[in-house]
């Protein structure tokens, strides 16, 4: 498709776009009594018009039936869970029993590494990605201080070659077979938190396995934002936040993945609590833990019900919509962001887009590396009813999501920042 820089054009693809009344169903920020543009959805989805009323759901199951909400009311909390995993199996592309929702994106990744990470004397490492989002890599750093190793030693981190911004999957590859006798564990990002930049997840898994080794991966720019096949591809485990593209509010439930093929590995280490129980054995209060059949065997403690109810309320948003339908849109804003920024940065150069340029190696958020008073440049966007986001040293990072934006707003935003980087 060639792309005009138009309003009238972004108006035309907003026109013919099936997706576009799914806004609607979305409360979109106000900033000066006129609805703002929102390119966060990287950072926080926005809040979905149903979530309201599905906590409301639950407050009124509590307040008429206390305890007994569990098994009462027109929707009981006990089974709860199992209407939320089947909403999530396309998204992530797996199977029912091998998703569990709980807990929050850090804990669940100390608690799968409690599984996948038990090195030995001579296969101890971890290779993950230099510049991980820092709370990875704090759980890096503090899983292998339990064993007692150095971090120094232990941990393995695959840099852009010098001069440039990204990681390339050959280089991945690379560091995997030179550490092929030594590497417990791989573990990436499905999606780059600063560069936007998508890691090729079937090529790290297979090249893990290869080496003997287990493949993880942090979802948390991936999950609701780019296509997964996390089953058919053999990653072992992941998890992932639900309060960035999966819109689930702040601090939302998290969620995570385990292999169908590790479910029933007796061998595999894990922390235990009563929620894991099989549901059959989990009221009857015995001391001896039977493992669920299937990921809630991770699990540890009671369901919080209200921030289930909100993440119930985004995921139907998703089933409606489809999910393939959401990863075409998403393409197409990409696809359009991608131009209209390049048409603005002639003809001096005034911003490096960091993001790939190939459209499989990216999904919604574009990173802007800007060359001049960037930290001036971001501060402007949000007086100009703009939110994006900001990055050290000079990165603002915009992701414009299926759900809730359009083209239009694509125009706006560049042409507004072409006119902030005319004064910059």
């Amino acid at each position: 498709m060639q792309h005009q820089f138009s309003l009238a054009y972004a108006q035309n693809l907003d026109n013919n776009d099936p997706l576009s009344n799914y806004r609607e169903q979305f409360y979109i920020p106000y900033l000066k009594d006129k609805k703002a543009i929102y390119f966060l959805g990287n950072s926080l989805g926005l809040q979905p018009k149903t979530a309201q009323d599905e906590v409301m759901t639950i407050m009124e199951g509590w307040a008429n039936f206390g305890v007994e909400g569990f098994f009462l009311g027109k929707d009981p909390w006990l089974n709860y869970q199992q209407k939320i995993t089947p909403l999530l199996c396309n998204i992530i592309g797996a199977q029912n029993e091998e998703i569990v929702t709980m807990n929050h994106l850090t804990v669940n990744l100390h608690l799968l590494m409690i599984s996948f990470y038990q090195p030995t004397k001579t296969r101890y490492k971890i290779i993950c990605e230099a510049k991980a989002f820092p709370s990875d890599q704090y759980a890096f750093q503090s899983q292998v201080k339990l064993h007692g190793l150095n971090a120094s030693d232990a941990i393995i981190e695959v840099y852009p070659k010098e001069g440039t911004d990204l990681i390339t999957s050959d280089d991945i590859l690379a560091t995997i077979e030179a550490h092929k006798d030594s590497v417990a564990l791989v573990l990436f990002s499905g999606v780059s938190y600063y560069t936007g930049q998508v890691f090729s997840i079937k090529a790290i898994t297979d090249a893990a396995h290869k080496a003997g080794a287990y493949a993880g991966f942090d979802l948390a720019h991936a999950a609701g934002n780019i296509h997964l096949q996390l089953h058919h591809w053999q990653v072992d485990f992941a998890c992932w936040c639900n309060y960035k593209y999966l819109n689930s509010g702040p601090g939302a439930i998290a969620g995570a993945f385990v292999h169908q093929k590790h479910l029933h590995n007796n061998k595999l280490k894990r922390l235990e609590g009563w929620w894991g129980n099989t549901a059959a054995n989990r009221f009857k209060m015995g001391n001896t833990f039977t493992p669920s059949p299937s990921a809630e065997s991770w699990s540890m403690s009671t369901s919080p019900m209200m921030l289930l109810a909100t993440h119930k309320a985004s995921l139907e948003i998703f089933a409606d919509a489809g999910f393939n339908n959401l990863i075409t849109k998403g393409k197409a804003l990409n696809a359009y962001l991608f131009f209209v920024l390049n048409h603005i940065n002639q003809p001096e150069e005034k911003f490096s887009i960091i993001t790939p340029a190939d459209p499989d190696e990216r999904g919604c958020q574009v990173s802007l590396s800007i060359h001049k008073n960037a930290k001036a440049v971001f501060d402007t966007l949000l007086p100009n009813g703009i939110f994006a986001d900001w990055r050290e040293p000079n990165v603002i990072r915009v992701a414009p999501v299926p759900l809730y934006n359009s083209f239009e707003e694509i125009y706006i935003f560049a042409e507004t920042l072409q006119q902030i980087l005319k004064t910059a």
